[in-house]
């Protein structure tokens, strides 16, 4: 596992979307910084968070039930059980899982919590997303790019700007993975939220870069992809198999997917 002086880099006097959401999750794993910025969203986001982690567990899930044995996690956040290894490896404790994500923070917590099966594997790496090149060289030590993989993008591509090209990045990590691999992704949306829903404002004055997106941009991560019904919905309505709300839910700031690299 990589390891290094975290303690020491991290800024406790800036907000970080992993902070962020470890607050609106429940978490402890924050600093006031990023509270002040998680108190002046809307009274829905907190359910907004929890309804795109279960979209995460049921996805991963699904994956390791369809036969998939190796994941690949990009923005990993702070640790919060049951994280996605605890998820596949109950399912197949033979499960390898490399985790990636840039704060600090995030490594200090993978240290002590991400922990394998002893049939399987886990590692940690410390990278931007933007950076897809140095991510798949040393996921490529622990995970057989030979096999499928799962490419986890949870609540990380709208952190990526449009000059930073999240689709270019995207098409890299996938284009290393072998058929039968699948995109397990979920972005950020305007679509559904009101005016006073809106914080998008409060949250790039704290500093932090966040770019919604809409359905037909969302859309675009899963080209030439083949999705995996219901197809790219909201994240409360991605559940293979259940029934599908009639109705969509007030909260929904998600769009979600997961798709199948084609042969």
């Amino acid at each position: 596992m990589t390891t290094g002086p975290a303690e020491a880099r991290i800024d406790t006097g800036r907000p970080h979307p992993a902070r962020v959401y470890d607050y609106l999750l429940g978490g402890k794993d924050h600093y006031p910084v990023d509270q002040a910025l998680s108190e002046q969203m809307p009274p829905e986001a907190k359910e907004a968070v929890a309804q795109n982690r279960a979209f995460m567990h049921r996805a991963a899930g699904w994956a390791a039930r369809s036969g998939i044995d190796q994941f690949l996690d990009v923005g990993t956040g702070i640790p919060t059980r049951p994280n996605l290894h605890q998820v596949v490896q109950e399912i197949n404790p033979a499960a390898r899982v490399v985790y990636t994500d840039n704060d600090p923070i995030v490594l200090r917590h993978a240290e002590a919590l991400l922990v394998s099966t002893p049939e399987g594997a886990t590692d940690y790496l410390e990278e931007d997303v933007r950076e897809p090149a140095k991510i798949l060289e040393h996921a490529g030590a622990v995970l057989d790019f030979g096999r499928p993989v799962a490419l986890s993008l949870i609540a990380l591509m709208h952190f990526v700007p449009d000059e930073d090209d999240p689709y270019g990045i995207t098409r890299t990590l996938l284009d290393a993975l072998a058929p039968g691999s699948c995109l397990v992704l979920s972005h950020f949306t305007k679509d559904f939220l009101s005016g006073e829903q809106d914080r998008t404002d409060e949250y790039r004055a704290s500093g932090i870069t966040l770019r919604p997106r809409t359905r037909p941009e969302v859309a675009r991560f899963f080209d030439g992809l083949d999705l995996v019904d219901p197809g790219l919905v909201t994240a409360p309505r991605w559940n293979p198999g259940a029934a599908v709300p009639e109705s969509r839910d007030a909260t929904d700031s998600f769009h979600v997917g997961v798709a199948r690299v084609r042969p």
